[in-house]
């Protein structure tokens, strides 16, 4: 199946929401390699990032990226990603066969700018209802993500400049969700990205699972 090779460039829009989770919830999700970060006694950082990739992009594609922990690995620390959703084959095939990430094919609903919804045939995944952002700013950011791929442990950099918007929302995770069980409740934080170019490069080889 073809798909571009990395780095990918992406263009679009995106909402990021930030929440608070029990480290002992999550542990199970992530490698016994990573060490899972506490940003509160007892409490690790997730986040839900929704995105919509189009024109200008390596690929045009939707996307959901549960990422339940920040962790810790030889002095580097990124997020993991425990689930990733698409709606576009192609970009299945990169994210499995470059990133090792678990990419899935997913439904996405996008209405006027103010909810998204993700279906994975007859099961919801999740829905986000958002508002437009009032005050905004524009910003350069980078981080890292970790994944697995085999044997190897690997890591790989991202980074975007966008128009940053703090907003509110409301996260639905119905029961059946695969991700349910993290118990990321309702965000303390969102983030709306606009005029969004994103970077994303091939990983690097920084370990090896089960030693």
């Amino acid at each position: 199946m073809p798909y571009p090779q990395a780095p990918w460039t992406l263009q679009g829009y995106a909402i990021q929401t930030l929440h608070l989770v029990n480290i002992d919830r999550v542990r199970p999700l992530i490698p016994l390699e990573l060490k899972i970060l506490s940003v509160w006694p007892g409490k690790t950082l997730a986040s839900v990032y929704l995105s919509n990739y189009r024109s200008g992009s390596v690929l045009e594609y939707s996307e959901l990226i549960i990422a339940p922990a920040l962790v810790n690995y030889q002095s580097k620390i990124g997020a993991w990603i425990s689930h990733i959703y698409v709606d576009n084959a192609d970009s299945v095939a990169g994210g499995r066969e470059i990133w090792g990430l678990p990419k899935e094919l997913a439904e996405f609903t996008w209405e006027q700018g103010e909810r998204v919804t993700v279906h994975q045939e007859n099961r919801k995944l999740c829905s986000l209802n958002y508002n437009r952002q009032n005050l905004a700013w524009r910003q350069w950011l980078s981080a890292s993500t970790f994944s697995a791929k085999g044997a190897d442990l690997l890591i790989f950099p991202a980074a975007f400049e966008s128009v940053l918007g703090l907003i509110s929302s409301k996260l639905e995770i119905p029961a059946e969700s695969p991700f349910s069980g993290i118990g990321l409740g309702q965000p303390w934080l969102t983030v709306r990205c606009e005029q969004m170019s994103l970077r994303v490069d091939a990983p690097k080889v920084v370990g090896q699972m089960g030693i």
